[in-house]
């Protein structure tokens, strides 16, 4: 166990000033308060950091004052369950049998822990339950938890990076100076990040469940129209002409995929709705045959070159599935072309200053299927703890609706109550103890139990005293920019909602598509968060709530899309732009979810370097 101790302690970036002594007296820590060597090791760094202690050096003088603090700890978690019950130690028994005359209620000599100590000292890795057999949230536990029990904790199962070189002439930092690095980043935090929210969303307690067949109607005819107006004022495609009328001549239109059943799309079933202004809104067959390659979906809007011979099959020869990017206007451009383009989808590297931010991403859900200890977010905080990043932004759901516990309704408390102890509690506590530096977004989910179904979804009606401007609550979806990094999020699970209905076709010739990369991109050329139509049957979308809440108003540095499928970072090729044929891109993460079944799942810890070219990821088992 000394062995495992002194390796926990290393791997932390610890040394001993009296190496022997220190684990001997660890050990009998380990045995007296059943913690395994990485409880230890955790609790110590929580000790560590209230104590606002400086250096690396695990000092043997400080074996008392921390054994004060393991024996405050597990006397608080007894006496929220039997306020007046004594908890006798191994010291306790020691001292009867030696007939030393002490009062075994007397604390044990050493600094008394302060009220911020005593708030922040719950240890962070799941299995420290087991100090008096008591969860964090006042509930026995007679077993220590199948997540508290598994080994791969914090394993990178992914990683980019492109961390760029320094141009100063110094070198990269060595391998060996990363642990102090880590140390240094503890006791002297980073700089606090700004926080812009773009574009619009349902407010607070709003109204819906009034959606409208003329509200659907006139969001899906708004996206057309406004398709086929970049298109043509791209000056690459003509003005579109009307697909159902015959000729043999070969006109451009543009449109919306539809299917002619309710089954899935395939190439036989492929419907092309044009826009009431060129046809009435009219369908026709359209034939792709003669297309070497494409990708589509119901509800993708794509511009089409062909005929239509019969007027009964629109015959496609050529397919735009994106709208080419806007050229920066000149100096000298018509007040009316500059104002049209500064309204336009902007570019992501318009600043001259280089953007850096440090971020962490998680998704829900936060806590495992057979309890609600929420055991994978404290220990999620508690690696933020040690990275200190700029920014950690968590997506729902919070309180699942799908956990067992919340579907069977067996729990003693609301959904609300639920929320504030667990989640906001938990968060207010990480942001005081780290500092006025950190700062937290939330993005709700649909499947949080304690927040409104529908889709766009209003922010978390919260309110953290003194904290607002630290823990900060978005719409779902929702695009923000933190110190000029454009952030674009949304819950809901678009990837497999498309995967489930895409068609494609890659030439003969030709090399085997990204898939998962295919889909984050239809999310970009189409400009919207959720551009499937019809949507899933679990998705509760509603037309009449701000319709422009799911436009992707900007090009997002990094765009965040959780999902239950296989997680992943990927940098996206968006487009070309300027004469110059500028590559634009974008990094595109999904997280993957934080807690699966029983066990733990993955996060994403990523630094953000000017460009998503230069730019670090990995994806983190908890």
């Amino acid at each position: 166990m000394e062995d495992q101790i002194k390796d926990e302690f290393h791997r932390s970036g610890f040394t001993f000033d009296d190496e022997k002594e220190i684990l001997k007296k660890c050990a009998t820590f380990c045995i007296n308060f059943n913690l395994s060597p990485s409880d230890l090791v955790t609790s110590w760094e929580i000790y560590y950091l209230n104590g606002q202690m400086n250096g690396t050096v695990v000092c043997d003088a400080e074996m008392d004052g921390f054994l004060g603090y393991l024996q405050e700890q597990k006397k608080v978690a007894i006496e929220e369950q039997e306020p007046n019950l004594h908890i006798y130690s191994s010291r306790d028994v020691d001292m009867i049998l030696n007939d030393e005359d002490v009062d075994i209620k007397e604390e044990v000599p050493s600094t008394p822990p302060s009220k911020s100590q005593n708030r922040y000292s719950e240890p962070s890795d799941s299995t420290s339950q087991t100090i008096g057999n008591v969860p964090s949230s006042g509930k026995p536990s007679r077993l220590v938890t199948p997540f508290g029990q598994r080994t791969d904790k914090f394993v990178v199962k992914f990683s980019i990076d492109n961390k760029p070189t320094i141009e100063n002439g110094e070198k990269e930092h060595d391998n060996e100076n990363d642990e102090d690095d880590e140390i240094i980043r503890k006791v002297k935090p980073g700089k606090r990040c700004s926080l812009v929210v773009h574009g619009s969303g349902p407010e607070i307690g709003c109204r819906f469940m009034y959606d409208r067949i003329e509200d659907r109607f006139n969001a899906l005819e708004n996206r057309i129209r406004k398709y086929a107006t970049a298109l043509v004022s791209s000056g690459q495609y003509e003005e579109p002409l009307d697909p159902t009328v015959s000729s043999q001549k070969t006109i451009f239109t543009a449109g919306m995929v539809c299917c002619d059943g309710e089954g899935h799309l395939n190439d036989k079933s492929t419907l092309l709705q044009s826009s009431a202004e060129h046809s009435g809104g009219q369908r026709v067959r359209m034939e792709l045959q003669n297309l070497s390659q494409f990708s589509i979906f119901p509800g993708q809007i794509i511009g089409v070159e062909g005929t239509n011979p019969s007027g009964h099959c629109f015959i496609a020869s050529k397919l735009v599935d994106s709208v080419p990017l806007p050229v920066a206007a000149d100096a000298n451009s018509p007040p009316a072309k500059k104002q049209a383009l500064d309204q336009e989808i902007l570019p992501t590297e318009l600043s001259s200053k280089q953007p850096e931010l440090s971020v962490i991403i998680a998704s829900g859900p936060f806590t495992t299927t057979d309890n609600l200890l929420f055991e994978p977010l404290r220990e999620l905080l508690a690696y933020a703890s040690k990275k200190l990043p700029q920014l950690l932004i968590l997506l729902g759901p919070f309180i699942d609706s799908e956990h067992t516990e919340i579907k069977k309704g067996t729990v003693d408390r609301s959904f609300d109550e639920i929320f504030q102890t667990e989640i906001l509690r938990r968060l207010q506590d990480h942001v005081e103890c780290i500092g006025s530096h950190a700062r937290i977004v939330l993005v709700p989910s649909i499947r949080d139990a304690n927040h409104d179904f529908v889709f766009p979804q209003p922010a978390f009606d919260i309110h953290p005293p003194d904290l607002k401007h630290q823990i900060k609550s978005l719409t779902n979806p929702g695009i923000f920019e933190a110190d000029q990094v454009k952030i674009g999020c949304c819950s809901v699970d678009v990837l497999k909602h498309l995967s489930a209905e895409e068609i494609s076709r890659v030439p003969k010739d030709g090399k085997p598509s990204d898939r998962l990369s295919r889909l984050a991109n239809h999310i970009i050329s189409q400009r919207s968060f959720y551009p499937l139509y019809p949507p899933a049957e679990d998705i509760p979308l509603n037309f009449s709530l701000v319709p422009q809440a799911l436009n992707i108003s900007l090009i997002p540095n990094i765009l965040i899309l959780p999902s239950d499928v296989k997680y992943f970072v990927k940098v996206l090729s968006i487009g070309e732009r300027g004469e110059e044929k500028e590559q634009l891109k974008c990094i595109c993460v999904n997280p993957g979810r934080l807690a699966k079944g029983e066990g733990g799942g993955t996060f994403v810890e990523l630094d953000y370097y000017g460009k998503p070219d230069t730019t670090s990821a990995s994806i983190i088992s908890i």
